[in-house]
């Protein structure tokens, strides 16, 4: 079945019932994978872990399976009571990825957020790119990370700064390359991808420009590089931290190969509150942090267009994609992992990513927790749809004042 051809209208993103627009997105799934003795279906399935993200009474898969007890729940999803076996099974029968196409769907239906008018001169779209560890039980054998005892799974996550929205995501062990996955699932044209240091590979950098897209990447202090040229800096440039601009040849003589025309080096100055010490610790990509509040870092961008105080912005939003994790992780409750397999796993993450992107396309801002804590109302029934149209509202309000 083309799980693609139920496409998605503006009306149903919009509206009072929530819950009642949810469900048809979902509709293109209900023949996935038909078996006459399986009476859970792939839409009921996911229908039940959306309701897991938005209803702060279910904390787990006990929970899920005693709600689909409830009468109201079966009538309104068409489902008889499962039982733990069925959403076990379900968790290992239903691909994951089939919800990618749901996801650049929703992704293509959103419109600009981000105001900063700095961001009109890319003439691409700003993406951040990363990865963030979520816990796994030691069990879970593929989720290989520290050892036998410390297991974790991966998100790795495409951001869209100006929309907010996910335009790429993929589940893997922890250990898993970075850059292969980005290389891999993410390179689009027309983008400008930030990077952190993990991500600096002079052979990736070329994989971006052959891809039709720029990039905007911290590289380490240790970087060699043979120097073509000096840009002079503005003075906007300067008040943005910028103490170096200049043209190279990057790697050594055995690297330089690697990516084919030069690009620019920004070396940028930040300072830092002495009131506030940086911690000592080691990162996830196990590369240890300076604990200095004041430091130089280092970028390359083939952008050679573009102002250096802008290219210190742009990684600046690199930043973005951490706030989106820490939403994800801590407000939106996807640390609990409902299942043990890679792709329960990823069938549990990507609905997280559906129910994020649902809930900027019905408030039209970034998600928040009191947007959120209210959804969380709507679907308990202690706040009418009326006083959910007055918050969000009020948001709109707010955007306008912004703007």
């Amino acid at each position: 079945m083309d799980v693609s051809q139920s496409r998605i209208n503006t009306d149903t993103l919009q509206g009072g019932k929530y819950l009642d627009n949810i469900l048809p997105l979902l509709r293109r799934y209900q023949s996935v994978k038909p078996h006459h003795n399986r009476k859970l279906h792939f839409d009921q399935y996911l229908a039940l872990i959306l309701m897991y993200f938005f209803n702060p009474v279910l904390t787990s898969l006990r929970g899920i399976q005693q709600a689909s007890k409830i009468q109201k729940l079966q009538k309104k999803l068409g489902l008889n009571s499962t039982s733990l076996g069925a959403l076990s099974e379900a968790s290992t029968v239903f691909d994951a990825e089939l919800l990618q196409p749901l996801m650049k769907e929703l992704a293509a239906k959103a419109l600009p957020l981000e105001k900063d008018p700095r961001l009109k001169k890319l003439q691409q779209h700003l993406v951040a790119v990363d990865g963030t560890l979520l816990s796994a039980l030691p069990k879970m054998l593929w989720a290989l990370w520290l050892d036998e005892q410390n297991r974790a799974a991966k998100l790795h996550l495409a951001l869209d700064v100006d929309t907010q929205m996910p335009v790429g995501a993929r589940i893997t062990h922890g250990n898993a390359n970075e850059k292969t996955i980005a290389r891999d699932y993410f390179l689009q044209s027309k983008a400008l991808y930030v990077f952190d240091a993990g991500y600096a590979e002079y052979k990736f950098f070329q994989d971006i420009l052959n891809a039709g897209s720029s990039f905007v990447v911290r590289i380490k202090d240790n970087a060699v590089w043979d120097e073509i040229s000096c840009n002079q800096l503005s003075d906007a440039d300067k008040a943005a931290g910028v103490m170096k601009d200049i043209v190279v040849k990057l790697g050594c003589q055995s690297k330089q190969s690697d990516l084919q025309k030069p690009v620019r080096l920004i070396k940028i100055f930040h300072q830092g509150d002495e009131s506030v010490p940086r911690k000592s610790r080691v990162s996830g990509k196990k590369t240890f942090r300076t604990t200095d509040t004041d430091y130089t870092f280092l970028l390359v961008t083939d952008r050679m267009d573009l102002p250096a105080e802008v290219i210190a912005t742009c990684y600046r939003y690199r930043w973005q994609v951490e706030l989106f994790f820490r939403w994800f992780k801590c407000i939106l409750g996807c640390q609990h992992l409902l299942a043990q397999s890679q792709n329960g796993v990823a069938i549990q993450v990507y609905c997280a990513l559906i129910a994020s992107m649902l809930i900027t396309l019905w408030t039209g801002c970034k998600p928040t927790k009191r947007t959120f804590e209210m959804l969380q109302f709507y679907f308990l029934g202690w706040a009418t749809e009326q006083e959910l149209k007055q918050h969000l509202d009020s948001l709109k309000e707010i955007k306008k004042k912004v703007v």
